[in-house]
């Protein structure tokens, strides 16, 4: 999933996961989402595409009923134009240098070029370093890059005024806060990679600026070269120039000169410095330019990969309850009930825990009650796709035991597609109606049930249909669905 897509994906799964009364973003809102993205995308859509199209859709309308989420996006997003901003601004640093030496006279002992030289070879010697300790992993930014980031991609205070909750703004102002912390966290890679390649073009563009102003003011003054030193004499001199300009002198074919010229120009004497001039931006060309270029590629190489492969997890909950039906339809829902014919009020729980899990569109087949002692699965009805998860309804006030009800369980698991999803929820309506405010006794028959339905692989739900906590059991079956297939977690739990 490319950035622009990822980001916005993490903006609207904020605020779904944040808004659980579904104060802001209705369950109509985010069925009608889901329903629109299918339909522009299509049945042969794949799934990063519907996710992606429908967080799209999300956003303008929520954007609709306040603009703090749209800006908070903006805000979040990469400004391309601090990179260009940071290597025009190196550049000009470059060319202001408006002297390389007093009066023009060059002092090829301390040229300011030399700065820039040993500069860079240092940073190559720590970036190498750094990669041999690390083994090649990527470490944390540096203050320069983190400079960068925060300045191009928001900086930690920037989004403060769209975090502060007022009345219904409170959904908003975490929303807004859960985006920050989970994008930070997701784009850092590729923030790290953008920030490199800004930094090392900007130091190509500084030693470009460096040359360009040596030769511009080159054209108005006439610079002289010269030399002094305490400790060394010609031959130290012309050793030690001959290393440091070894690139310029090899680019240019330009030769270091010997020991007797180097004599006749130590100071008070000197020579017009055009020669030393092709030397020392040769050398910047071949130490600086080049090596940053390349380095530039290499990281915007990386970070093309990055931007458009953002790892957005389809298979977490969320995404897996977003793509739920959208391949096959409606999800189709068989509820069988083993010897416990739900009242209305808990049927009517169940069909609203159904619509928030599954969306409105959820078709809900509540077959008629498995009689006590029954032990084998009933068959599916005609028009069963067989994909849709089985929901086996239990009473909490039934003592559970391993030769009925287990034995119930495996039957279903034996005869269900492995791929169908089996979820198993306990109501406790009756059960808090005949001992209310009973927690001790409730948690030890929530212990019983717990024990015997994880024995078959089976995470129970625990919860009262006659007043559900909605936002509950949609973590609870988010759950239970990432765990099908694996062993079951430990068992959810009502409050």
């Amino acid at each position: 999933m490319d950035e622009n897509c990822a980001l916005e994906v993490a903006a609207v799964r904020a605020v779904e996961l944040r808004d659980g009364a579904r104060t802001l973003w209705t369950d109509a809102d985010r069925a009608w989402a889901s329903r629109a993205a299918a339909e522009v995308v299509g049945e042969r859509g794949d799934a990063a595409t519907f996710i992606a199209r429908r967080a799209r859709l999300a956003l303008e309308r929520l954007g609709e009923r306040g603009k703090a989420l749209p800006r908070a996006v903006r805000a979040l997003r990469w400004r391309p134009w601090v990179g260009w901003a940071a290597v025009a601004a190196a550049f000009v640093l470059g060319a202001a240098i408006d002297r390389i030496g007093g009066d023009q006279r060059i002092n090829l002992l301390a040229p300011p070029v030399f700065a820039v030289l040993l500069w860079n070879l240092a940073m190559y010697a720590v970036r190498a370093g750094t990669f041999v300790v690390r083994y090649g992993d990527a470490g944390p930014p540096g203050p320069w890059r983190r400079l960068v980031i925060d300045v191009a991609a928001g900086s930690r205070g920037g989004l403060a005024p769209w975090r502060r909750a007022r009345g219904d703004d409170d959904v908003v102002g975490g929303s807004i806060a859960a985006l920050t912390a989970d994008w930070t966290r997701l784009a850092a890679p590729l923030y790290t990679m953008r920030a490199a390649r800004i930094l090392h073009l900007a130091a190509a563009a500084l030693a470009l600026g460096v040359i360009a102003g040596l030769y511009a003011r080159g054209l108005a003054f006439e610079y002289r070269a010269t030399w002094e030193s305490t400790f060394l004499d010609p031959a130290g001199v012309r050793a030690l120039l001959a290393a440091a300009l070894a690139p310029g002198a090899w680019l240019t074919g330009i030769p270091v000169p010997g020991e007797s010229q180097l004599a006749a120009i130590r100071t008070p004497g000197s020579e017009n410095a055009a020669p030393w001039l092709h030397l020392l931006a040769a050398s910047v060309v071949m130490v600086v330019v080049i090596p940053r270029l390349v380095l530039a590629a290499g990281a915007a190489l990386g970070e093309r990969h990055r931007a458009a492969r953002l790892p957005i997890p389809l298979t977490d909950p969320y995404c897996q309850r977003l793509l739920r039906g959208f391949h096959g339809g409606a999800v189709r829902i068989r509820v069988i009930p083993y010897s416990y014919a739900a009242p209305p009020a808990a049927l009517a729980g169940l069909e609203a825990i159904v619509a928030r899990a599954f969306g409105g569109g959820a078709v809900l087949r509540v077959e008629s009650p498995v009689d006590y002692g029954g032990g084998d699965a009933p068959a599916a009805p005609a028009g069963a796709d067989g994909t849709g998860p089985i929901i086996v309804l239990f009473n909490l006030t039934a003592t559970p035991e391993r030769e009925v009800h287990g034995a119930f369980v495996a039957a279903i698991r034996a005869r269900q597609d492995p791929a169908q999803p089996l979820l198993a929820i306990v109501d406790e309506s009756a059960f808090r109606a005949r001992w209310p405010g009973d927690d001790r006794r409730l948690a030890q028959r929530r212990g019983i049930w717990s024990e015997l339905l994880t024995a078959q692989r089976v995470a129970p739900i625990f919860v009262d249909l006659a007043a559900p906590d909605l936002a509950f059991a949609d973590r609870a079956l988010d759950t239970a669905l990432s765990a099908h297939g694996a062993s079951p977690p430990d068992s959810p739990a009502a409050p």
